[in-house]
């Protein structure tokens, strides 16, 4: 392999790829691998890309990329390995597929001309789920692995294009008065002494937020941006308690839920 610093393309990456799968001469730890343990590392490395993108760094960028990359090079070469197919297969497959996908681009005069109707993406994933005899129910063909409001709300798009779908936002909310409801009359019913939440109430709790998820999707929101903006701005006023803490030589462990409420609310004032 060529360690120079020659700009290197996608047949160097192959072939570091193939020289640490190499039994006897490749690396201990990645030859014990399977599908099944890197796949943790390819979601993880999708949601690097995003948090690159998020924070707009565009150098920071490349590199995420580059390790996605990697990991779509690792599952090619373990299926090379078991002579299921390698990784030009995964690139003519994902060719051939946007090609079929857009056929206002790379279709007959006629489709490029009919331009791109609504619901056209949908109708061919449909056809082609027809065409593998895999067309299942109307909520097949969602990932469970998903981030789960973000599987909530694909669920409840789908539920929604067969008619199955509040007309409005204030049903909505009444459900989301009741799930919250529910929720309270479970933990009041927990037995006394009891720690930890029940099997009850975290079901009363999954419904709640699979409500919330619906509000977000009528309101079209993205949940799981909504929450990460949420969890970023938690960040940001807890440091603020920090610093402001540190100012005086203390920290939160020096301080009580009084002061660290004032302070927060000093961040929050800040904030706006």
């Amino acid at each position: 392999m060529d360690n120079t610093d020659a700009k290197k393309t996608l047949s160097d990456l192959l072939g570091v790829m193939a020289a640490l799968r190499t039994p006897g001469t490749g690396c201990p730890w990645d030859l014990e691998q399977t599908f099944a343990t890197i796949a943790p590392y390819t979601i993880e490395e999708a949601y690097e890309v995003a948090d690159a993108i998020a924070r707009g760094d565009i150098s920071d960028l490349k590199d995420e990329l580059g390790d996605l990359l990697f990991q779509v090079v690792y599952h090619a070469r373990m299926a090379e390995e078991q002579k299921a197919f390698d990784f030009d297969d995964v690139v003519g497959a994902i060719t051939v597929k946007m090609i079929r996908r857009h056929p206002h681009v790379f279709g007959s005069e006629a489709e490029r001309a009919a331009g791109a109707p609504p619901g056209f993406w949908d109708r061919i994933k449909a056809a082609e789920k027809a065409t593998k005899g895999t067309q299942g129910g109307i909520l097949e063909g969602i990932p469970a692995p998903l981030p789960a409001l973000t599987r909530a709300v694909k669920l409840q798009k789908k539920a929604a294009k067969v008619g199955f779908d509040w007309p409005s936002l204030a049903p909505v909310f009444a459900k989301l008065k009741e799930e919250l409801a529910e929720l309270e009359a479970e933990i009041v019913h927990q037995p006394e002494g009891a720690t930890g939440g029940s099997d009850a109430i975290a079901e009363e709790l999954g419904d709640l937020l699979f409500v919330v998820a619906n509000v977000a999707r009528h309101l079209k929101v993205d949940p799981e941006g909504a929450l990460r903006a949420a969890n970023d701005k938690f960040v940001r006023r807890f440091r603020y308690i920090e610093d402001r803490l540190a100012a005086e030589e203390r920290t939160p462990h020096d301080s009580d839920l009084e002061e660290m409420d004032r302070l927060w609310d000093e961040a929050k004032s800040k904030g706006r």
